[in-house]
């Protein structure tokens, strides 16, 4: 099964999806073994790798680390066209439709066409939107757009489904690496019942709890990052919260 068959499945199901986001730069290339250990044993379901800024160099690296030890499907979330590899088994291919930064909505998309049209990626067409998370982002920074109001859900809401009227499959809700707030349950379930696309959901979510009530919210792939990064045993209580969501239905 592909990966967006994946996602599109974890929509139509209600089974919540647990990805794990890894930054390059963040992780150090001899923890990765004993990630892959934790993420297998609480049955993550994808890896997300990249970030907004990298400057380690050290993408091949991890990735080459990760698929040599593990086969859990690893996508890479770019901040810019230098971030393709061929080592990943897909790219999120980021629209940034909450911002008016051309660039990114359209102009890096053209600079890599070429080597994505060479590459054996699959490749996800996404609606990327960036959420207030109550501080500036790394992403909100180098993209020079501002965030969608945490408080607006009808403005998320109509963005989200501006941007699957456009023919973009997937829809990502970002608060950011290093958001003081998580995006609100009523934000998640606006989009929701506005579009059909699956929905991922990323970006200050700190605790189990709160990856379940996203979850319930309307998230179909829920991803933690710097929450990991601080503690990777929370891989497992974060995994049974998520995957435990699936077994709830929604109203």
């Amino acid at each position: 099964m592909s990966i967006f068959n994946t996602f599109n499945q974890a929509r139509s199901t209600n089974f919540k999806k647990f990805a794990v986001l890894i930054d390059p730069d963040d992780i150090k290339l001899n923890e990765i073994d004993a990630l892959l250990t934790l993420a297998h044993n609480a049955k993550v379901d994808f890896f997300f790798v990249g970030g907004s800024l990298m400057v380690e160099n050290q993408l091949d690296d991890c990735l080459k680390a990760i698929k040599s030890n593990s086969d859990i499907p690893c996508i890479l979330f770019p901040g810019s066209p230098s971030q393709i590899n061929n080592r990943a088994d897909g790219i999120l291919l980021l629209s940034l439709v909450s911002g008016r930064n051309a660039e990114l909505l359209i102009g890096k998309h053209v600079e890599a066409a070429p080597a994505l049209k060479r590459s054996t990626l699959e490749i996800i067409s996404t609606a990327y939107m960036l959420i207030d998370g109550g501080a500036q982002t790394t992403a909100s920074y180098i993209s020079g757009t501002t965030p969608i109001p945490a408080d607006k859900p009808e403005i998320a809401a109509c963005t989200a489904m501006a941007a699957e009227m456009l023919g973009l499959s997937t829809i990502y809700l970002d608060a950011g690496s290093g958001a003081i707030k998580p995006i609100s349950t009523e934000l998640i379930t606006a989009v929701k019942h506005a579009t059909n696309s699956p929905i991922i959901v990323g970006g200050g979510v700190r605790n189990p709890q709160k990856a379940y009530d996203n979850c319930i919210a309307g998230a179909d792939i829920q991803v933690i990052g710097n929450a990991i990064e601080k503690d990777p045993v929370l891989i497992t209580e974060m995994a049974h919260a998520i995957h435990s969501a699936s077994v709830v239905v929604p109203e």
